[in-house]
C-alpha cells in the first residue's frame, strides 16, 4: 500500500502525526472498508475515495476543524486518525475530538501513543485550552482512550448525536492545558 506524505507535526517512538492530504484517499478508504468490524456500530469512516474526498476536505481547509492522521514510523503506513471538530476560538479555545483506531493497528498503544501528540499539537501550536471527547456509554476502548490520556468524565448526554439511525446517549469527557500538565 503506497503512502501519501506530508509534513509530520510531530512524532513519538513508534508514531507520528501529519495533516490529512487528498492523496491519503486509497489507503485511508482501504483501512476503513477491513475495519469494518472494529468500527460499527460506533463510527462510519468514508469506505469510497469520493466519500473520503468530501470527508477530508474540511479537515484540511475549515480553520474550525484539524485532522490528524496518526502513522507508523515504521513504514509510515496510517493507523488511525484523531480530528478536532468544531474549533471555537475566542474566550472559549475550545474542539471536540474524533477518533478511530484501524483494524490492523487496534490494541496496539498506537491510537494513545498518536492522541498523545495531537494533544501537544492542539495545547502548544494550535493554542487550544479545552478539549471534549463524546462517547458512547457502550464504547470501552474509546473510553479507555480518553481516560488513559487524563481526560475527566464530566457528564452524561441523552440522546445526543444521532448515529447509525438512531438518537444515542454520550458521556462527555474533558481535558485542559492545564490538567496535562499537572498529570
Amino acid at each position: 500500500m503506497s503512502h501519501a506524505t506530508a509534513p509530520h507535526l510531530a512524532e513519538g517512538p513508534r508514531t507520528a502525526i501529519r495533516p490529512f492530504t487528498p492523496d491519503d484517499g486509497p489507503e485511508f478508504t482501504a483501512r476503513a472498508r477491513e475495519s469494518v468490524g472494529l468500527h460499527r456500530p460506533w463510527l462510519f469512516p468514508p469506505g469510497t475515495e469520493e466519500a473520503y474526498a468530501a470527508y477530508a476536505r474540511p479537515l484540511i481547509e475549515d480553520p474550525a476543524r484539524a485532522g490528524f492522521l496518526v502513522c507508523e514510523r515504521d513504514g509510515g503506513g496510517i493507523a488511525g486518525f484523531i480530528n478536532i471538530n468544531n474549533i471555537v476560538r475566542g474566550a472559549f479555545q475550545c474542539g471536540a475530538l474524533g477518533y478511530g483506531a484501524f483494524a490492523h493497528a487496534a490494541g496496539r498503544g498506537l491510537m494513545r501513543e498518536g492522541l498523545g501528540l495531537v494533544l501537544g499539537h492542539a495545547f502548544g501550536p494550535l493554542g487550544l485550552h479545552r478539549l471534549e471527547i463524546n462517547v458512547q456509554p457502550a464504547n470501552a476502548a474509546s473510553i479507555a482512550l480518553a481516560r488513559g490520556a487524563g481526560f475527566r468524565l464530566e457528564g452524561f448526554s441523552p440522546a445526543m448525536l444521532f448515529i447509525d439511525g438512531a438518537w444515542r446517549d454520550h458521556e462527555r469527557w474533558a481535558l485542559t492545558a492545564e490538567m496535562r500538565t499537572e498529570a
